[in-house]
């Protein structure tokens, strides 16, 4: 017979660790799984290997509430927070519940038998496993695959052309000049930490500015709570602060777009070289958090600017050629390696198939329940967290919440829970509120979000407190049910 299990967490990365935390502290009485595809936990943080890789955001926020980030280092190196992961997860038991190497290709709801039917990929074989609930933890884009655009010319380069997801360990750049086309956050990060590893020159080329805020990577008000404080409220205190520091600075961009750029102005000249053409190179033309606004930790990658060890071209491309890159402008940038970094591909479900009754599920066609949950398919969660703030602060509220429908399911003896269709008088938006470059590639292949609540969310923390944290459970947008066994004479 295939095996049941009452919850399966697909992904072990920040969602899935906090997932299982809060389901096994408040669902004691549920086996639970986590199928990771990978031969290690941590998702994000074990993936990527590219110099320099860190957080975006604080740690104390992107830390877990249940386990303190004790140290005043706010901007964390991706070994740091992988060690982090992997102490959280040894120190509750959540380890034992994963499964390695585990990939779901397919999820198919069986109204007949009231549970869901898991079809995994595991070393080549494809496996059964049934679930009563599914929880999709896996985030939201292609592991295997970065976006990367063909760009004319590209068999014509002599050198080497590197995509950040997937860096070769052996790659040597030592001394070399190494063009970055794209001014995200991987391009941002990637920079100084080249140089800083002994590049010879970096150039980044963009076709377009983007915003960047400068902010030192140690937190002085942590180091004194936590020489101050016990470690469990000096962490409250710290976490809280860092919230409310991260949510002010987003109203403020968002309610005083001016004066926000002219902050990041400020920030940027004092570290760049006199005279330098900010507005050229990082004066976007859209409104901040239009699309992220990416983090300088101390602002090194002026400073390195300022150095001469790298410069912002601003142009589009006409071709690779042998040596370098051809632009439009007919300047000519030459180069012995060129780094990709231009995006990701969104994927949600790790890109696994969901069904009902063997009929294949549009997920373009649902629409998101609080932010985490689908129209039309039940008894499934899935974890979105925050575009303006750290994952984790939503990935919690996630966990908090379904942990808390399932006790109420099991409560009231109800064993089946299904966001109702909204219907039409409820105007269909994007799922994803930003206009970045990733997310618009993705729009026709996302779920979409509702014009009021509770499909559509405010992206602030302390209304989801009271929206998700408190909110009541038996809204009469869910539909509960009892499964009835068929009768067999």
């Amino acid at each position: 017979m295939t095996e049941f299990v009452d919850v399966v967490i697909i992904g072990a990365g920040i969602s899935g660790i906090s997932a299982a935390w809060h389901l096994q502290g408040q669902n004691p009485d549920k086996s639970y799984a986590i199928l990771e595809r990978r031969d290690k936990l941590g998702g994000t943080w074990d993936l990527f290997k590219y110099p320099g890789i860190r957080s975006d955001s604080d740690m104390y926020t992107l830390g877990f509430h249940f386990k303190p980030w004790a140290t005043d280092q706010s901007i964390a190196d991706g070994a740091s927070i992988w060690n982090y992961l992997n102490e959280a997860a040894t120190e509750s038991g959540i380890d034992k519940h994963i499964r390695y190497g585990h990939k779901v290709v397919a999820a198919n709801w069986s109204d007949a038998d009231n549970h869901w039917e898991l079809t995994i990929e595991r070393d080549g074989e494809r496996t059964a496993l049934n679930a009563g609930f599914l929880w999709a933890c896996s985030g939201y884009y292609n592991y295997d695959k970065g976006y990367s655009p063909e760009f004319p010319g590209a068999d014509d380069f002599a050198g080497t052309i590197v995509h950040p997801q997937h860096w070769p360990e052996d790659l040597d750049y030592q001394g070399k000049n190494i063009v970055v086309i794209g001014s995200g956050a991987t391009a941002i990060t990637l920079i100084p930490a080249l140089i800083d590893t002994g590049a010879g020159h970096v150039t980044m080329l963009q076709r377009t500015p983007t915003y960047i805020g400068t902010l030192p990577d140690k937190d002085s008000f942590a180091a004194r709570a936590y020489r101050l404080l016990p470690e469990k409220p000096a962490y409250t205190a710290v976490r809280w602060k860092a919230i409310l520091q991260a949510m002010s600075q987003y109203q403020m961009a968002r309610i005083f777009p001016t004066m926000f750029r002219k902050a990041l102005r400020k920030m940027a000249e004092r570290r760049l070289p006199e005279g330098y053409d900010y507005d050229r190179h990082f004066s976007p033309s859209y409104r901040p958090w239009d699309q992220r606004v990416c983090l300088a930790p101390n602002g090194d990658i002026f400073k390195a600017i300022r150095k001469g060890k790298a410069d912002v071209v601003t142009d589009a491309i006409e071709r690779f050629t042998a040596d370098g890159i051809l632009l439009k402008s007919g300047e000519q940038l030459k180069a012995d390696i060129i780094i990709t970094a231009t995006g990701l591909n969104v994927q949600f479900f790790g890109g696994a198939d969901v069904l009902r009754n063997g009929e294949p599920l549009d997920l373009a066609d649902t629409v998101a329940y609080k932010g985490m949950m689908l129209s039309g398919i039940p008894n499934m969660a899935f974890t979105f967290g925050y575009t303006n703030a750290s994952w984790t602060l939503k990935a919690d509220l996630t966990s908090e919440y379904v942990s808390r429908l399932l006790s109420y399911m099991d409560e009231k003896g109800y064993d089946t829970v299904e966001p109702r269709d909204p219907g039409d008088d409820v105007e269909r938006l994007p799922f994803v509120d930003l206009t970045s470059g990733y997310i618009k590639r993705a729009l026709d292949r996302l779920p979409k979000s509702g014009g009021k609540a509770p499909w559509r969310l405010k992206q602030n923390y302390l209304i989801d407190l009271r929206v998700i944290r408190n909110g009541k459970i038996d809204d009469d947008t869910l539909a509960f049910s009892k499964h009835q066994a068929p009768v067999t004479v």
